[in-house]
């Protein structure tokens, strides 16, 4: 019964992994906890060759059909930056696509483009699944933390590229995660470091945020949720990664979401300053996450897992939760990576599709230019 006990706790793990190839300690935790699958960043990337490898050795010790996920939204989050080319932001694309073409037709075949690039990007290191793209609307309270990560203001603006990029993503194979639910739109504080307090009550976020959700969720193959906070809702001061209320009530009955429900990294201090890892894994679990991503520290990685089985020890409820979630969690994973692993591109058609991708971004930075200079033609003098 432990066995497969610690079976269905392990397979409700992403994580994440130390440098550019496995240690020794490595293989021996990965090898007892069968994870879900397993995410990288720049600190694990060298080149395709290197992250091809070290991808089809972390994922031969997780449990069948792993994920294999990076975060490639362009802009500031673009962990495939240094080893093959920089991709616009979100803003900049979604900016560059309301843009009059040559002959005044509209540019809006970018948004589907830059999600075709990425897709083939991400595919050609190895990977299966992108977290991109967000979903957050571009409000003046989380300008300073979000950056260029939002496409727009308004939630139609949002929609129309998340809806373009996701059909990239799909042409080329590639699986997108929606993020951050439900919505950080309204945050002045990074949940990286602090739990964002967000003072917007539920008919404003059903309105604008959550509109979102309900236009794709059919679309979004996974939806990730923010460690963020909504004391005007009933959510209160519980950050949404851990409330029942806003994964099982709002996100799957409310809006009708039937897809994958992925917890952002739970070391973020969004979280782990507000309950300790060990609650914090099993409230999630119990607020009706599918999927929980740990990216850096084994230690927490290994609590987290402990504290599942442990639950399940103690409580027959959670542990028929458990293996409900192993079996739901594995045939998703099976519909989703069927196709296995692609394969690597040739030296010459890789550098085709770096070059591409730098020509994708001349021709949104030239979008840009155009409006700014529309803008100063505008101006009043």
């Amino acid at each position: 019964m432990k066995t497969i006990l610690r079976q269905a706790a392990g397979s409700l793990l992403v994580v994440g992994l130390e440098s550019t190839e496995l240690t020794g300690l490595e293989r021996a935790w990965l090898k007892l906890v069968r994870p879900a699958g397993i995410i990288l960043f720049r600190r694990n990337i060298v080149d395709a060759a290197q992250t091809r490898s070290l991808l089809a050795d972390s994922s031969a010790l997780c449990a069948a059909h792993a994920f294999r996920c990076v975060d490639l939204e362009g802009g500031t989050v673009d962990r495939l930056r240094d080893a093959l080319a920089a991709m616009p932001s979100p803003q900049a694309v979604a900016a560059a696509a309301r843009q009059p073409g040559r002959g005044g037709q509209s540019r809006a075949g970018l948004i589907r483009e830059k999600g075709e690039l990425v897709g083939r990007g991400v595919k050609a290191f190895g990977f299966n699944t992108t977290l991109a793209p967000v979903l957050d609307l571009a409000l003046p309270d989380s300008a300073q933390v979000m950056g260029t990560r939002s496409a727009s203001a308004t939630s139609a603006g949002v929609v129309e590229y998340a809806r373009g990029f996701l059909a990239g993503l799909r042409a080329q194979g590639v699986v997108g995660c929606g993020k951050h639910f439900p919505g950080l739109g309204g945050g002045r504080l990074d949940s990286h470091l602090e739990t964002p307090a967000i003072r917007r009550g539920f008919r404003a976020l059903w309105r604008e945020d959550l509109a979102v959700y309900r236009e794709l969720r059919g679309e979004l193959p996974m939806v990730m949720v923010s460690h963020a906070a909504y004391p005007d809702t009933r959510g209160g001061d519980r950050p949404a990664s851990a409330s029942k209320y806003w994964i099982s009530t709002v996100l799957r009955k409310r809006i009708g979401y039937r897809g994958i429900v992925f917890s952002d990294d739970l070391e973020m201090g969004g979280i782990l300053k507000f309950m300790p890892m060990e609650e914090a894994a099993v409230e999630a679990v119990r607020a009706g996450m599918d999927l929980m991503e740990i990216c850096h520290t084994p230690e927490l990685i290994l609590r987290a897992y402990e504290a599942l089985i442990a639950e399940g020890e103690r409580s027959a409820a959670f542990s028929r939760l458990l293996f409900a979630l192993q079996k739901k969690n594995a045939r998703a994973r099976a519909r989703l990576f069927s196709a296995g692993a692609s394969a690597a591109l040739p030296a010459r058609q890789f550098e085709a599709l770096r070059k591409r991708i730098l020509r994708f971004g001349e021709t949104v930075l030239k979008a840009q230019e155009t409006q700014q200079e529309g803008q100063q033609e505008r101006q009043p003098e």
